[in-house]
């Protein structure tokens, strides 16, 4: 028999508890729970076991948490620090008496004294984080070409803009992929950082055994001057079908494009190679210039939508200031805020050179609680919308309205990543 909540430690694991955090993990993922030594000594390498949680009942370890900071991309280019959040699991026998409200609290309040300004992580599962104060706040869109319907030549032999395209290997990609993506990161609201681990297991250099590795392709757009804009992994599947003619399908692991110019040329260069008569584009922006860079956009046809990046907002005026607005205005948002760590009122006056948010005990335009504010703040979700659905009050006529003029963007947020 399970001891009582109460009997059950929330804690930061220790170095030699990491094998049964991990098979804890590993459980939760319904992955074998086996944990090898590699596997123990990979862990070691990166986690930070201040920030890695355990619930332990007796020595068993029956739930797993654990975060890192992260650098993350607002409207306008500014970064802010984020508490960024993984690995989360409850064994199935220890669930609902509280275990990941405690874990998640701890963290929280940690990032919150530590002057994080917002909290992220990818949910697996939709329904759990809102209770949290976590919003949906980017999404993502998996695309699938039909490349015979598509309308391009198929004799391509290079962009037509004087730049061009070339493979390369995962030496290379080290090198220019940091500098390439960090380029991304300054124009792109939702973005994350990567650090050199992400680079080391996305081209062969760090292997784990948990994760099996197949060397893809690479390639590497340069403009007409040379500069690397866009870069590209994909690997190819081997299907010759009912009439032995090869009907292969290449699948993107990750593009990287700063200007529609690389974009464009490499979406071009795999829709060209022979053989490939299917592109599967991997997770892209929910607006993502694919589709019209086809001579028929219905060749590429969405095959999944989804939610993608959610964020908790942990400092409304930092946030608010820390983005950029394409209008003027001002608005008076009442925060609610059931963990208290976000709740207030708060005066945003907001234009193209900056904006300014403080505490106020002015009248409020908006009340709404710190989940939708938080969906809104990367100019995604619409305030019009939330209060349509009960989810966002106008407090004033009309301020959802002033609230979509000053948050919404031309182009949708998106965060490239998972993590």
């Amino acid at each position: 028999m399970s001891r009582r909540p109460d009997r059950i430690d929330v804690r930061p694991i220790t170095e030699p508890e990491i094998p049964a955090w991990t098979r804890a993990l590993n459980t939760g993922f319904l992955r074998s729970p086996a944990v090898s030594d590699e596997e123990t000594a990979d862990r070691a390498s990166y986690l930070d076991l201040s920030r890695t949680l355990g619930a332990f009942d007796a020595d068993r370890c029956v739930a797993t948490f654990r975060s890192f900071p992260q650098r993350l991309t607002t409207v306008g280019g500014a970064t802010v620090p984020a508490e960024a959040i993984t690995n989360v699991t409850v064994t199935a026998t220890h669930r609902r008496r509280g275990l990941l409200t405690r874990m998640m609290g701890t963290a929280l309040a940690a990032a919150k004294e530590r002057g994080d300004v917002v909290a992220t992580l990818i949910a697996a599962e939709y329904p759990i984080y809102g209770r949290y104060g976590f919003g949906p706040a980017t999404s993502a869109a998996q695309w699938t070409i039909d490349v015979p319907r598509a309308g391009l030549d198929r004799r391509w032999s290079g962009p037509a803009d004087g730049g061009r395209v070339d493979l390369t290997d995962g030496e290379e990609v080290r090198k220019i992929g940091p500098g390439l993506h960090a380029r991304l990161t300054r124009v792109q609201p939702g973005a994350v950082d990567r650090a050199e681990r992400w680079w080391q297991l996305n081209t062969g250099a760090l292997t784990v055994d948990r994760v099996p590795w197949t060397e893809p392709f690479y390639a590497v757009y340069r403009s007409a001057d040379g500069e690397v804009e866009g870069l590209a992994a994909y690997g190819v599947d081997d299907n010759w079908g009912d009439a032995k003619q090869p009907e292969d399908t290449a699948t993107v692991r990750w593009l990287i494009g700063v200007t529609p110019a690389a974009e464009r040329a490499l979406w071009h260069y795999l829709c060209s190679i022979d053989w490939i008569t299917r592109v599967s584009t991997g997770w892209r922006a929910p607006d993502d210039l694919l589709p019209d860079f086809l001579p028929d956009p219905r060749a590429a046809r969405i095959t999944t939508q989804a939610d993608w990046l959610w964020v908790r907002i942990l400092d409304v005026v930092r946030a608010l200031e820390a983005r950029t607005y394409a209008g003027t205005g001002t608005l008076v948002l009442e925060v609610t805020d059931g963990d208290g760590l976000s709740a207030g009122r708060y005066r945003l006056d907001a234009g193209p050179d900056g904006a300014v948010c403080a505490p106020t005990g002015q009248s409020a335009d908006l009340t709404l609680d710190v989940r939708e504010l938080s969906a809104l703040w990367l100019g995604d979700a619409s305030a019009v919308r939330l209060a349509a659905l009960g989810r966002v009050r106008d407090e004033r006529e009309g301020a959802a309205l002033t609230a979509d003029a000053l948050l919404r963007t031309p182009r949708r947020p998106w965060c490239p990543d998972i993590f």
